[in-house]
């Protein structure tokens, strides 16, 4: 082989060498692009990671087991107004709700409106850092979302068949104060059944026993257009007088997310009845994912001026 062969073949691979670090610094740059550009288009996803859109790390008024009634819907228009205190596990929650069910159809068709007009709450610093809020306060005020309910008599109760009642609600994004993780930034909604038996006896202690199962569907936006998505149920029983009804309920709902969105409470309500207004008081306790005690006052005013009346031609 001569000189000249053997200093084409230096020149032939030292530029083959050339052009493979020259690759090797292409490869290494695509690589480091596309991971900066990863890391730009999931940054949403991963911050949105530290906010668990769930009742165990939110105020108790923002996304709460829903309260289902005796499977029945009111003959008048009821407005209702109560006080509650949520206290025993690091949040110390006061909070004033106004409601009223307008009977379309008496006994047959209504729609019921409530909010949480009014919330003052104060947290404790483990309770701050556990839910990741945000700025320097323990404690403040917020308003809540409002919930619109339409509910409507699929059966009436017969001797022999129980009562249905349907029930369609949405729940808007009204609240405030999200970084301090009181009320969702997002609406919900949710589908669900009352089912009510009622058992009569003749005494004047007990007059009634009645039986009542909810099941439904409930969904809540959380972020990046993710929902969560969980099944309804619960269950009570009524022991009822002329004089008061005392109510005996344990109901909850299970998401699939599994971050403290399957809460489960009991609830313990006497209502003391009267011909224009009823007075409660309600004991409720949170079993799972629902870290409060809650103790809840009010008064219903039951107003036939303000009930439709559909006369017949």
């Amino acid at each position: 082989m001569t000189k000249n062969e053997n200093l084409k073949r230096e020149k032939d691979a030292k530029k083959g060498e050339f052009h493979t670090q020259l690759f090797d610094i292409e490869r290494v740059i695509s690589k480091s692009i596309c991971t900066i550009y990863l890391l730009i288009c999931f940054m949403p996803v991963v911050c949105s990671q530290t906010v668990n859109y769930s009742p165990a790390y939110f105020g108790p008024n923002a996304n709460p087991v829903p309260v289902f009634s005796d499977a029945t819907i009111p003959s008048m228009t009821t407005i209702g107004l109560s006080g509650s205190y949520y206290f025993g596990f690091g949040d110390n929650t006061s909070s004033v709700t106004f409601s009223t069910e307008i009977s379309l159809l008496p006994e047959r068709v209504s729609v019921k409106v409530w909010v949480a007009t009014f919330e003052y709450f104060r947290v404790t610093q483990a309770v701050y850092n556990e839910r990741n809020m945000t700025g320097n306060k323990l404690s403040g005020t917020a308003n809540g979302d409002f919930y619109v309910q339409t509910r409507i008599s699929v059966l009436k109760e017969k001797k022999n068949s129980p009562s249905i009642i349907l029930n369609s609600t949405l729940k808007t994004a009204s609240g405030t104060n999200f970084k301090q993780r009181r009320y969702f930034d997002t609406p919900g909604y949710y589908f669900d059944l009352e089912i009510g038996k009622s058992i009569r006896l003749k005494n004047n202690i007990l007059n009634e026993i009645r039986f009542v199962t909810n099941v439904g569907f409930l969904c809540w936006e959380t972020t990046n257009s993710t929902q969560n998505d969980a099944p309804m149920y619960g269950g009570k029983i009524i022991l009822s007088n002329r004089l008061f009804d005392f109510e005996n309920t344990l109901s909850g709902y299970y998401g699939w997310m599994n971050n403290g969105d399957a809460p489960l409470v009991y609830s313990s309500k006497l209502n003391f009845k009267q011909t224009k207004f009823d007075i409660f008081v309600q004991y409720q306790y949170g079993i799972n994912d629902f870290p409060y005690h809650h103790i809840q006052t009010g008064f219903v005013l039951k107003l036939s001026k303000l009930t439709p009346k559909y006369q017949k031609e």
